[in-house]
């Protein structure tokens, strides 16, 4: 019995070093160690630390953002900006963030790498944005990495280990239950799921005592905190929260689910930077591509999941979303019916509706 942290653990420890402004090292046998700290939370005695191990430091940014920035990405969904002798934290964080490409839109010349594998800076990314930071890093090559992580500390990250567990989704585990009566109904059960990879808390909400049998009326509902808790107009998110459990209500039964995956999957912080860039006159899939995101970051896996663990198998599920009963199809969870939830448009949110409908592909 070892005491060691497994490849999970050390991924949650290398999410929470990269947020402290940490680095950490990525490895994969036949290939040179790399070094990586999330541009976001980069400072500038460790970009100069870094610039000791590496004449050239990579700047790693998504095929999105070079996209953006009319950068080459020779890797496809990643491109590798060779950092200029001069470059210094604001160069590096204007290439990263958008905040200011409308003022300042010429960032380059950017001379972007197209030899040699590009599978670490690849995982560096993901990693990064699986941290909820913007989805940029800067890289280097130590000059003997396991000396180096052993005498700075750092989390080793080996590819080998690490790759299946990065594009897949976390057992989940149920904490605890609880009666919980609501305005929406009386008879309320909520029910804590936390995953393995100590990631966020995922809830679900248990409206009176619905069949395993039969299809059980049933929302995937993602965090909101604009919406759900503030009242936001610029969304639907909180009118669809309260009418979903409002009919549950009155039906007697159902379940929401209730997943931890504010802003379409990018966390609260990007949510609100890409709020911001919808200020500057681009819609929400815009935004999202220009921060260096996809469309859509969430994982409704996680809700069939839930589902599973909770003995059901067949949905009728509440959503405007086709992607959502997709993920659930493939995941193992029938859809009987989709159950359209059309409520919460407004002067402020027209635009954002207008946009998920044509891009996104929502009912509406």
């Amino acid at each position: 019995m070892s005491f060691a942290p497994d490849i999970l653990e050390r991924l949650a420890r290398a999410r929470a070093d990269l947020r402290m402004g940490v680095p950490i090292v990525l490895t994969a046998e036949g290939m040179a160690p790399l070094l990586v700290l999330a541009v976001e939370t980069l400072t500038q005695n460790r970009l100069s630390a870094l610039r000791q191990q590496q004449d050239t430091p990579i700047l790693v940014i998504t095929g999105r953002r070079a996209e953006t920035l009319k950068a080459r990405a020779y890797d496809g969904d990643v491109a590798r900006v060779r950092l200029p002798g001069d470059a210094g934290l604001r160069w590096i964080h204007s290439i990263a963030a958008p905040e200011d490409d409308l003022r300042n839109p010429m960032k380059g010349p950017l001379h972007t790498e197209r030899d040699g594998d590009a599978r670490l800076h690849r995982m560096a990314t993901q990693i990064v944005k699986s941290a909820q930071l913007l989805p940029a890093a800067v890289t280097a090559t130590p000059t003997d990495a396991a000396v180096f992580a052993l005498e700075h500390g750092l989390t080793v990250i080996p590819a080998e280990l690490a790759t299946p567990h990065l594009s897949a989704t976390s057992p989940l585990h149920s904490v605890v239950h609880a009666r919980l009566p609501m305005a929406a109904a009386d008879a309320g059960r909520l029910h804590i799921f936390r995953p393995e990879d100590g990631g966020a808390e995922h809830y679900a909400i248990e409206i009176g005592r619905p069949s395993r049998d039969v299809p059980v009326l049933t929302r995937l509902h993602s965090a909101c905190f604009t919406g759900d808790v503030l009242g936001s107009l610029k969304c639907d998110c909180g009118p669809q929260l309260d009418a979903a459990l409002g009919q549950m209500g009155t039906e007697g039964e159902g379940i929401l689910l209730y997943l931890n995956q504010e802003g379409r999957g990018i966390g609260l912080a990007n949510k609100m930077r890409a709020y911001a860039l919808q200020d500057q006159g681009f819609d929400t899939v815009e935004a999202n591509h220009r921060l260096g995101f996809e469309d859509d970051e969430r994982d409704f896996r996680i809700g069939a999941k839930i589902l599973q663990e909770m003995g059901f198998s067949q949905v009728r599920l509440l959503t405007n979303n086709p992607r959502k009963i997709d993920m659930m199809e493939n995941a193992g969870v029938s859809v009987s019916e989709r159950v359209a939830l059309k409520v919460g448009e407004n002067a402020h949110n027209q635009a954002y509706l207008a946009t998920k409908a044509r891009k996104s592909g929502h009912m509406l």
